[in-house]
């Protein structure tokens, strides 16, 4: 008998996910792949629900949704990240284009978006 628990999950629309991809770097428990040409959810128990995903999708495909599921599972996550490889698509500023091989990357959540931000462009940002 499986346990399960409310909590936070993200949620995919298939008919919105276009396959991009770029929702697949931020996950890092690994819990997004694609598959098929769409992102999903490989498995429930990987996927913290924190929603580093959700800024970066282009056509606002992914979304957190609280429901009854499987806990969130950090043995899993780790043979997850043992097992598989990362993926890895460079995400950038927002306000200046540097991606997060050139400077450190920090989600933020600006009207009404989430997204990010290099720390270069972090104080302009908060100070305006």
């Amino acid at each position: 008998m499986t346990t399960t628990v409310t909590r936070q999950i993200v949620r995919i629309d298939e008919q919105l996910c276009n396959g991009c991809g770029v929702c697949v770097s931020p996950c890092a428990e690994g819990a997004i792949a694609i598959v098929d040409g769409k992102a999903r959810v490989l498995r429930e128990e990987l996927c913290d629900g924190a929603g580093f995903c959700l800024g970066v999708c282009p056509t606002g495909a992914l979304t957190i949704e609280v429901r009854e599921t499987v806990p969130f599972d950090d043995e899993a996550v780790e043979l997850q990240i043992a097992e598989r490889p990362r993926t890895y698509v460079a995400q950038s500023c927002f306000i200046c284009g540097t991606d997060e091989d050139q400077a450190p990357l920090v989600p933020v959540r600006t009207q009404g978006t989430s997204t990010w931000c290099c720390t270069h462009c972090l104080p302009r940002l908060i100070h305006g």
